[in-house]
């Protein structure tokens, strides 16, 4: 299903706006909301002492706004069904302004938690902007902009952590946060001048209990996901927490099915092309967060250990920036796939190669190099595989849920982010060596990692497959 350029351009007013510019401003959005996910890695070590609060409260800091962003995703696609696509960026770009604001003028836990919060829920931006190239870029160009806008999940997180160390290596921390305020004022004002107001609302109520059940479940869920290893997997708040999640979603799913206007369309979720594109969101998320906690530990580990290589924060994002780069040069290749080959096999070709990336991994990283040319071959997975997901979602459900269903697959690459960040701490602290009084993963532990990272990847291969082939990807 497409809309056509010259219905979109009808139903804008005589605000159509450059199809190229549209896609560089949506794009940059995208960047730089993801950049503002991880910016805060460099401090996190320094959070406690520098917002006078302990550690495991600090740790809040970025959980925050981990579930923020999870739960904003399909709230925020809803919500720019129904009430207009361009709107809802609006929205959210003056939400990331505004949270961005607060934590650059935070010297505490709790405003720095709020800020950081808002930060989170400004991740609605990326599925409502894929949404909405559909309808404002002629199909020959939609492809490469969709593909290009979802690679800003992996680049913005890339190019993140080597301009953050560099930040807070030469300047304030407080400099991250006016940098990120700076630049979301900036997508602030390109979304109100350059972004063509289309019509696209639908008919509707928004389902403000599904909302609130939702965003309850998924908080509780990806609160014991995030906090299991530190609190205990057996401990009791953990169990509660996932008990409470499972209580919740289980009644919400319920509502969602007798409600005439849901949040979320389960019958539509449950077409066996959306839920095995979904399923397979999971698989591929988990790879792309496995080695976006791995390499940057090996490549920090001693080089007394025997294994580690013992670089800088700053000189471990400098090896893993050309990852985003090639993140990004690879996002038109995925546009032209999906228009060969079709969106479910492009996807099936990303995750394979987000998976040889990880064996590549498994046998060579005695050098820094190695672990760059093992980063870029996952980059480039990750970019052709993100690419084709919204594509496979948005061929198998309505225009009027366009917005709803990029927005609920963004959150299953969310939830298989914060399983793949537990798992992977597991596995780390599941087999160390003592160094100098302290306890760090030993080499068959980021071997392990490296495993399991290949295999959720070859996962999302097979669930791929199963997606059943449209025309004209036979």
């Amino acid at each position: 299903m497409t809309t056509t350029a010259p219905a979109a351009s009808a139903a804008t007013g005589g605000r159509t706006g450059s199809p190229l510019l549209t896609v560089a401003v949506l794009c940059l959005g995208g960047l730089v909301v993801s950049l503002t996910q991880t910016m805060v890695i460099p401090i996190q070590g320094q959070l406690g002492m520098l917002l006078r609060t302990s550690e495991a409260n600090a740790s809040w800091v970025v959980t925050a706004t981990l579930v923020a962003g999870a739960v904003s995703m399909p709230i925020s696609g809803r919500l720019g069904d129904l009430f207009g696509k361009q709107r809802v960026l609006v929205v959210s770009s003056s939400l990331l302004v505004l949270g961005s604001l607060v934590c650059a003028l935070s010297s505490s836990l709790a405003p720095m938690l709020a800020g950081r919060m808002l930060q989170g829920l400004a991740m609605g931006f990326i599925p409502v902007g894929i949404a909405l190239m559909r309808e404002v870029v002629p199909p020959q160009f939609a492809a490469t902009g969709m593909a290009a806008m979802s690679a800003t999940l992996g680049v913005g997180g890339a190019i993140g952590l080597p301009l953050s160390a560099w930040i807070v290596q030469d300047f304030s921390w407080h400099t991250l946060f006016w940098v990120s305020t700076g630049l979301a004022a900036l997508v602030a004002a390109a979304v109100v001048l350059l972004v063509p107001h289309v019509r696209d609302a639908v008919p509707g109520r928004f389902d403000a209990v599904g909302a609130v059940g939702l965003a309850v479940g998924l908080v509780a869920l990806l609160v014991a996901v995030s906090k299991g290893n530190d609190w205990g997997w057996a401990h009791g708040r953990t169990l509660g927490l996932v008990a409470a999640a499972v209580v919740v979603l289980v009644a919400w799913g319920s509502y969602e099915l007798r409600v005439a206007d849901p949040l979320c369309d389960l019958r539509v979720t449950a077409r066996r092309p959306v839920l095995l594109t979904n399923v397979a969101a999971i698989a591929i998320g988990f790879g792309m967060m496995a080695q976006a906690i791995v390499v940057p530990r090996l490549l920090q580990s001693p080089e007394a250990t025997g294994y580690g290589l013992g670089q800088s924060l700053l000189e471990t994002g400098l090896w893993l920036a050309p990852g985003g780069l090639v993140m990004m040069a690879f996002s038109p290749v995925s546009g032209r796939l999906i228009r060969l080959v079709g969106a479910r096999r492009t996807l099936m070709v990303g995750a394979t190669v987000l998976g040889l990336g990880y064996v590549f991994a498994i046998f060579l990283t005695d050098a820094p190099w190695q672990l760059l040319v093992s980063n870029c071959i996952t980059s480039a997975g990750i970019g052709i595989g993100y690419a084709a997901m919204p594509t496979l979602i948005l061929e198998s459900v309505p225009l009027s849920e366009a917005g709803s269903g990029v927005g609920i697959n963004g959150l299953m690459r969310s939830i298989g982010t914060s399983v793949s960040s537990a798992v992977m701490a597991a596995i780390l602290t599941s087999s160390t060596t003592s160094l100098g009084g302290y306890e760090i993963p030993d080499e068959s532990a980021f071997r392990i990692c490296f495993v399991v990272g290949a295999a959720a990847a070859f996962a999302g291969v097979l669930l791929a497959a199963l997606v059943p082939a449209r025309r004209t990807d036979r």
